[in-house]
């Protein structure tokens, strides 16, 4: 934003405030500037005559005015947002020719604009200021201005994205509003409303920046129980009703009929016992006397239903939690138990591991021993085949040496048989036989 100073001619007293319609700020923005101005914010108003004879004092010694610039942006409150629909002036009675720019620069002075427009068939137009500060004093200072021989009527622009929101409980704030109707859109402003004493009154205003969002969210609301806090008291959404309490109804506001006429030919006036008026207003104040009757009774029996509906919910609520509490209880067993199950599992398949682990290495060692007893099965006929063998291949080995009388000789001794007659009887035998073999046979020899 670009800040625009404005120049406030001031005396050099700097206890005064400025004087009224002077410089180029007019009363609204001067009496605004003294509000903002901490030298003058606790100093007494300085009537005209006085403020004139300072001028004329400090004119009259040849020192010109000291000049109070002021910013505008001290008029916007700290956290106020800018540019909202609270600052959304509407113009009437506009010339049916007036340019844009001109429109613009009827404002210029209060501060940056937006959303300008205007409707030169009917001659209004609506522009939004910077902070709801700039519209009132831009507001208060031209209203009824005359533009091209027509005097412009300015009001607040009514808010079309604005909600009523009620059964608030004590406990709901401006910021809690806020956060609860911020998932809708983008909020402008939220105030839980108070009464004099700041009480809260269990009513809110909730203004969006935009009519999409204040829809949906009248009606989310509406089909959906919207709930601010623990207790389950849904907030009531409704379409704000704008009232203007401010600039009412004003004399020249209103048409001149032959009703209007009638009705103002008698002035304000009390009514005299007696008279026909009087019968009638005492019949009014009645009627108005019953409808209040019927209202309190109505506020009695709201009261008394909204007590009963608290009393059902505390009980309510002490039941819902011990259900609660049950079911926790319940759902903590039941975690238990399955607990214990999945330990039981564990156990059961750790101890199937262990029995798995325990056979295998049965087996191996089984395994190891059998392959223990081949090994040493294999190394017994090894060691008994190895010496005969030996003997053997010696034999064959020394027949071979001695010829073939050595190799009968090693034949007799290994066909020796073991001690005993029938041993002696062999050994005869194989004599008798080598005799038969070495021996010339005798009648051979003897005859001729």
């Amino acid at each position: 934003m670009a800040d625009q100073d404005v120049q406030l001619p001031n005396p050099q007293s700097g206890s005064s405030p400025p004087p009224p319609n002077s410089g180029a700020n007019s009363p609204a923005a001067a009496a605004a500037a003294d509000e903002q101005t901490p030298a003058n914010k606790d100093s007494p108003a300085a009537p005209a005559e006085q403020l004139s004879a300072a001028e004329g004092a400090a004119l009259e010694s040849g020192q010109a005015p000291v000049q109070m610039t002021l910013n505008i942006s001290n008029f916007r409150k700290p956290g106020e947002k800018t540019f909202t629909q609270r600052s959304r002036l509407f113009v009437a009675n506009l010339p049916l020719d007036i340019p844009e720019e001109e429109f613009i620069n009827l404002f210029a002075k209060y501060g940056n604009t937006a959303e300008v427009f205007i409707n030169r068939e009917r001659g209004f137009g609506f522009i939004r200021l910077e902070s709801r500060t700039l519209a009132e004093i831009a507001k208060a200072e031209l209203d009824g201005t005359v533009l091209n021989n027509r005097q412009i009527r300015i009001r607040f622009a009514a808010h079309g994205a604005a909600l009523t929101v009620r059964n608030l409980l004590p406990v709901v704030t401006n910021e809690l509003l806020e956060q609860a109707f911020s998932q809708f859109g983008p909020v402008e402003r939220c105030i839980a409303v108070t009464d004099d004493r700041g009480r809260p009154t269990g009513r809110g205003v909730v203004e969006f920046a935009s009519k999409a969002a204040a829809r949906k969210a009248l009606e989310s609301c509406t089909e959906g129980a919207l709930l601010l806090t623990a207790t389950p008291c849904p907030a009531i959404v409704e379409p704000t009703q704008h009232f203007d309490d401010e600039e009412g109804l004003p004399e020249n506001m209103l048409s001149i009929t032959p009703k209007y006429l009638k009705e103002r030919a008698q002035t304000p006036h009390f009514a005299q016992p007696g008279t026909f008026e009087f019968e009638y207003s005492s019949r009014w104040k009645a009627l108005d006397e019953l409808v209040k009757q019927q209202r309190e009774q109505v506020d009695k029996s709201i009261k008394e239903a909204k007590e009963k509906l608290e009393a059902e919910l505390e009980s309510a609520k002490h039941e819902h939690q011990l259900m609660l509490m049950r079911h926790d209880l319940m759902r903590r067993q039941e975690e238990l138990r399955r607990l214990e199950e999945l330990r039981n599992q564990e156990l059961h398949r750790r101890k199937q591991i262990e029995l798995r682990h325990e056979e295998e290495r049965r087996r191996r060692e089984e395994e190891m021993m059998r392959t223990h007893r081949e090994q040493e099965e294999l190394r017994r006929q090894a060691d008994t085949f190895k010496p005969a063998y030996q003997d053997n291949r010696e034999q064959e080995m020394r027949a071979a040496d001695l010829g073939p009388r050595g190799a009968v000789n090693m034949a007799d001794g290994l066909n020796q048989a073991p001690a005993g007659p029938g041993a002696n009887q062999g050994q005869m035998m194989s004599m008798g036989g080598r005799g038969n073999a070495t021996i010339p046979e005798g009648p051979a020899n003897m005859n001729p």
